[in-house]
């Protein structure tokens, strides 16, 4: 199994003081949580924590989840409209922007008005000719090179404050456990998959041939090598095509 992402929730602002709503909230985004546990996939949970997120966070008008893969590529996951899209893709092409910035060096980073902003002026140009005035960002997960950031913009200047992002410091957190919980048992069941699938293969070439039960691993093993192809891949294309990859190219069957 995989690494699995570490949780990150990053500071609240120092002035927040409404820890009564903080505990309600989080009770809330707990029950949340648990829903989406149902869920299918990743993707579905970041979903419907976006979509709290815009409930609730206070001068939030369109979300999305930024995975940034091995530091360079940036892609909007749950995105609630064109906009983040849109917005990810500047950080791309400029290489700068706050959900780098998020992801990489600091936990959370606000925006009050992208015509003011003196952090990353070739982003913040083009970000508020694309519609989006402010912006908040918040680290969710690291995984390697692979980071996450949950981010939330605005289409009027000023709309964050520090309860802003303190309940997006909330919605994140949970997100966060969510996602990777769900990732987990995702990995499991492929691994699971993975071993029945070449169980069947093996099953498939013994019968087949009337080799023993290590002879047809090799035999997969080596159909994964020829064609430079995953083993479970190999086993799939057997399973369902009853052909071994690279059986018309002088594949050989280990001697018993």
């Amino acid at each position: 199994m995989s690494e699995q992402p570490t949780v990150d929730r990053g500071m609240p602002s120092a002035h927040f003081s409404g820890r009564g709503r903080e505990r309600d909230l989080a009770t809330e985004l707990a029950d949340l949580a648990r829903s989406l546990q149902q869920e299918p996939d990743g993707d579905a949970i970041l979903e419907g924590f976006v979509h709290a997120a815009l409930e609730l966070v206070p001068g939030a008008d369109e979300g999305s989840v930024s995975v940034v893969l091995g530091r360079t590529n940036i892609g909007s996951r749950s995105p609630s409209s064109d906009l983040p899209k849109r917005i990810d893709a500047l950080q791309m092409e400029t290489g700068e922007g706050p959900c780098l910035e998020a992801a990489y060096a600091h936990r959370t980073i606000r925006v009050p008005d992208m015509h003011r902003e003196q952090r990353w002026p070739h982003f913040a140009r083009r970000a508020a000719e694309a519609g989006a005035r402010g912006m908040l960002s918040i680290q969710l997960w690291v995984k390697g090179d692979d980071l996450g950031a949950l981010n939330l913009y605005s289409y009027e200047a000023d709309a964050f404050s520090d309860e802003s992002e303190n309940i997006g410091l909330l919605v994140a957190s949970h997100a966060a456990v969510a996602f990777a919980e769900a990732e987990e048992s995702r990995q499991l069941k492929e691994a699971i998959y993975s071993r029945d699938l070449i169980g069947q293969a093996k099953g498939i070439l013994i019968e087949r041939h009337k080799i023993t039960g290590p002879q047809a691993f090799i035999a997969l093993s080596l159909a994964s090598q020829r064609t430079n192809t995953k083993l479970r891949d190999v086993a799939e294309h057997l399973v369902s095509s009853g052909s071994l990859l690279g059986e018309d190219h002088g594949a050989r069957f280990p001697a018993s």
